[in-house]
């Protein structure tokens, strides 16, 4: 039998026809958070799926200061196919973790609490790991916003200039991955490379897959499954987001060399180049085209990428793109050597 045609170990073969087929259980895990606003309808969301086969929803909660824990246990006690699990460091590789311990399918779907789950969004996961062979399948992290602000962000996350060229984020054909959003994984995966490595606070997503495709697996895109995503609401929590991104990608980079390429360099490259040309003009005046062309490129850029956006969302886009790359940018050439995952033994 072809990888392709892999079947999972807990389940029937599918039959031919496809009102008979059994399809595979399924576990799905969501770290959550101060969530109490939330978790109800993310949890209502995810029991409400197109799906045929039996669910179940592994909640770990981290130390909340909210009433997430509440809601939670309200929430398993109404039903039988909701477990909680405590995660008391409120990180998300160690909820993750916990989650898949206390979960019992084949496959696991690792979904956050904000996600908004197409209604096939299961059933088209496991028709791709069928058809595939793949160890984990993802799609698309589609940035909605609702603000002016959100919208520009949003725009900025779906854009080359914003992110590079994932295909997460941008789109594009389905196929061979590097990473993917979120993710459905086949159980022998996760245990093979031992689930999420506890050590990355940011980028663990990246960093397992690495250790998939490392042992062997395929990780693989599948534009179908488009999930819908919140961008950050101002410029201080997008600044925040990018410079931790930046900051635990060179943590990734130390721990698994030859991991970066241009496109990783790119934002820490402006950086040094903006203030070079800043600390030399007062006695180098040509310095200042350094500054000047990566603002004249960012604004080419937000026309570019800014058609058909309301004047109100066009006007935010250059600060939202410069937001973005001098916060990744600053984070990864600031990151600590002290972060380093410890060598083994």
């Amino acid at each position: 039998m072809s990888d392709a045609m892999k079947q999972f170990p807990d389940s029937p073969a599918p039959a031919s026809s496809p009102e008979t087929r059994v399809w595979p259980p399924i576990s799905i895990v969501i770290p959550v958070l101060n969530e109490e606003r939330h978790l109800r309808e993310a949890v209502r969301q995810v029991l409400s799926q197109r799906y045929d086969g039996p669910i179940e929803v592994v909640l770990a909660i981290g130390p909340s200061k909210d009433r997430t824990q509440e809601v939670a246990d309200a929430i398993a006690a109404e039903d039988p196919r909701v477990v909680v699990v405590p995660n008391p460091t409120g990180r998300t590789p160690n909820a993750l973790n916990a989650a898949i311990a206390a979960s019992r399918n084949g496959i696991v779907a690792r979904v956050d609490g904000h996600a908004m789950l197409p209604e096939d969004y299961l059933k088209v996961a496991v028709e791709t790991l069928e058809e595939t062979g793949a160890d984990n399948v993802g799609g698309v992290m589609a940035a909605e916003g609702v603000t002016p602000f959100e919208q520009a962000v949003a725009r900025a996350m779906t854009s080359k200039i914003g992110v590079g060229g994932a295909r997460f984020h941008t789109g594009g054909t389905a196929g061979p991955a590097d990473t993917v959003y979120l993710g459905v994984f086949r159980r022998e995966a996760l245990e093979r490379v031992g689930g999420y490595d506890e050590h990355f606070q940011r980028a663990q997503d990246w960093e397992m897959n690495h250790r998939i495709r490392e042992t062997g697996g395929l990780v693989w895109f599948q534009p179908r499954m488009r999930v819908s995503y919140r961008p950050r609401p101002s410029i201080k929590a997008l600044a925040k987001q990018y410079f931790h991104y930046g900051r635990w990608r060179r943590v990734v980079a130390r721990t698994h060399e030859g991991t970066i390429n241009m496109r990783y360099l790119a934002p820490p490259a402006a950086v040094l180049a903006i203030v070079l040309g800043l600390v030399v003009s007062p006695f180098f005046w040509p310095g200042l085209l350094l500054p000047g062309g990566y603002l004249a490129a960012i604004l080419a850029g937000s026309a570019l990428t800014g058609s058909g956006l309301p004047a109100s969302v066009l006007l935010r886009l250059p600060l939202v793109y410069t937001t973005m790359h001098m916060s990744w940018g600053w984070g990864f050439l600031t990151s600590p050597r002290r972060l380093a995952k410890p060598p083994k033994g």
